[in-house]
């Protein structure tokens, strides 16, 4: 492997890994958050019972 093809897929996977830590960081510091969390109900044409 080349020293650009090197530095290209060194700097990939830092930039992922970096962006990985990141969005676990924030998913676990993140304060109250499930309280924020609601439910769908949905609703669709079958489930009215006619038919």
């Amino acid at each position: 492997m080349t020293s650009t093809g090197l530095l290209v897929m060194l700097l990939s996977v830092g930039t992922v890994a970096s962006l990985f830590g990141w969005c676990i960081y924030k998913v676990l510091t993140t304060p109250r958050e499930t309280e924020k969390v609601h439910g769908v109900e949905l609703h669709t044409p079958d489930m009215d019972g006619e038919g």
